[in-house]
């Protein structure tokens, strides 16, 4: 008898210790589980132990998509660039709401997004599609190049990654060039 009583009450316990598989879907939806959140986020890339560029963001959203992974980042982001030494800030760009997919290597910023480069040319619209493998950022969206003797309009801007070569389509705007001062219409 006191071998079967253990036995019974160990039975009993096994017995109840079963979790209804609706009641743990109810307590976490499908998206909860596809989703990881991270507040306060400061991502660095590098290459070969040298800075590259820094992100800074107040939420990150890991969205756990098999096929198509995906960063969000939806109360915005700061992007430091940094030089060949990696100490040296040599751009920055913000903007309200940004996407990064991981598969093809991707990163859409958009709403007000701003880039400042470190000789004071400053570069402003509502969205840029930045490839990191194929080292470009462009845009078919309004672009506004601001520079200390200029101020350049266009729809549609192309650059290598670094912004130190770009230009912007159908253009318009006042140049500087010489000692006069031309409209430019393209």
């Amino acid at each position: 008898m006191k071998i079967i009583y253990p036995f019974l009450l160990l039975s009993i316990l096994l017995a109840s210790c079963e979790n209804d598989i609706n009641e743990v879907n109810r307590l976490f939806s499908r998206d909860e589980t596809l989703v990881e959140t991270a507040t306060g986020v400061e991502l660095l890339y590098s290459d070969s132990a040298i800075l590259k560029l820094r992100i800074v963001s107040p939420k990150l959203l890991r969205h756990l998509d098999k096929k198509d992974p995906y960063q969000e980042f939806p109360d915005g982001l700061t992007v430091e660039f940094f030089g060949p030494d990696g100490q040296t800030v040599t751009g920055r760009m913000t903007a309200n709401y940004a996407e990064r997919y991981e598969n093809n290597g991707k990163f859409i910023v958009q709403d007000s997004v701003r880039w400042t480069g470190s000789t004071g040319e400053r570069l402003e619209t509502e969205e840029l599609i930045w490839e990191e493998e194929r080292d470009r950022v462009h845009t078919t969206k309004f672009v506004i190049v601001r520079r200390p003797d200029e101020i350049i309009y266009g729809h549609g801007f192309e650059s290598n990654q670094k912004f130190t070569q770009w230009k912007i389509r159908a253009i318009e705007g006042r140049i500087k060039a010489g000692d006069l001062t031309k409209d430019l219409k393209n």
